[in-house]
């Protein structure tokens, strides 16, 4: 039944199974409850390049290549919000949701479980299902029809968040979180998804790290496969279209007492060409601006207030990157533009491979 469902949801819309795309290698590392450590040289990254990054970043991070943790500076055991990076991991809860049978597929509508949509700006708003949710494509709050143009919207996340957690899983979403991901991968530092509000996720870069190794290895830990491996494929291989238009940014009704995760409904025009399922890709915009000029073509991350928080997953390098509180905010300035902040860190972290 499910592999049924997962096929259902891989071959429809926007995303296109990638089979030659490389599988986890069964003897992958991954942290127990501490992380294996090494010297950076050891895994074939050079020290002087990552202390360069880590001048550049500031604020804390961590490097693990390999499954090991090579390179950290700052607090590694504080929990802090990421903002909009947590954004990724409510995507990876809705194919969860799915695998467990909660929810039927990707492109279901939305108000089968939030039903005030369906009336909603004459019935407009019950054509969104949880694709377009995961895509900012909703409309929600605005004029446009579903899947009609781009919005970076913090208003429709809320209610990608709250019918979720409260409707779909009628769990807490700290405590779906807890169950399905921090759990099972052993975060070693206290963390919340509750606070200022639900749905703002606060987590030590070293333990954001461990959901980045559970991506990078497509929902394999250890000798389980907690999320299947092709939900990974469908993810990091469906952007929104480059051609998409942005939102005029002219409102229209939403549920009573709709409340935001954080932001406004047209926080950015970067998207349309990247955005995958609240994943940012390294593919490129309607002009060909590549998104991250210095970084490999399959990198993917998850940012939040411009690239302050962010955590980079390189499958190529088997190569993850975590920072918190760090002064860059050009995240939406980077596409086609190598001196970014942004862009500058990916080159950094590109140079820092020094295998050949």
């Amino acid at each position: 039944m499910k592999k049924h469902l997962i096929s259902s949801f891989i071959f429809c819309g926007l995303g296109l199974f990638a089979a030659e795309e490389k599988r986890p290698s069964e003897n992958a590392v991954y942290p127990a409850a501490h992380w294996e450590t090494r010297e950076p040289e050891r895994v074939g990254l050079s020290h002087a390049k990552l202390t360069a990054l880590k001048e550049l970043v500031g604020g804390r991070g961590c490097v693990v290549r390999h499954g090991c943790m090579v390179f950290s500076w700052g607090d590694q055991t504080k929990s802090y919000d990421v903002a909009s990076a947590m954004k990724p991991v409510i995507s990876t809860l809705l194919f969860i949701a799915i695998q467990e049978g909660k929810l039927d597929r990707v492109d279901a509508k939305v108000s089968d479980f939030e039903p005030r949509l369906k009336s909603l700006n004459d019935g407009k708003d019950a054509a969104i299902t949880w694709r377009h949710l995961a895509s900012q494509t909703s409309g929600y709050g605005l004029v446009e029809k579903p899947g009609d143009a781009w919005s970076y919207n913090d208003f429709a996340l809320a209610l990608y968040y709250d019918t979720l957690t409260e409707k779909v899983f009628q769990q807490p979403g700290v405590e779906v979180f807890r169950t399905r991901i921090a759990a099972p991968l052993q975060f070693e530092d206290t963390f919340s998804f509750d606070k200022p509000r639900p749905g703002r996720l606060a987590v030590s870069v070293r333990d954001f790290a461990r959901f980045g190794l559970l991506c990078l290895h497509r929902g394999r830990w250890r000798d389980k496969q907690l999320v299947d491996d092709e939900v990974f494929v469908v993810m990091t291989n469906s952007p929104v279209a480059a051609t998409l238009p942005r939102t005029s940014g002219q409102e229209a009704e939403m549920i009573p007492g709709q409340r935001s995760i954080g932001g406004s409904k047209n926080i950015t025009p970067a998207g349309p060409g990247f955005y995958s399922f609240n994943w940012w890709l390294n593919r490129t915009n309607k002009n060909g601006q590549r998104l991250f000029v210095s970084a490999p073509p399959d990198t993917y991350v998850a940012a939040g207030h411009g690239g302050k928080r962010m955590l980079w997953i390189i499958p190529s390098l088997d190569l993850i990157v975590s920072w918190n509180d760090s002064p860059i905010e050009d995240h939406d300035q980077s596409p086609g533009n190598p001196d970014t902040k942004c862009n500058q860190a990916a080159k950094l972290i590109r140079e820092s491979i020094i295998e050949r």
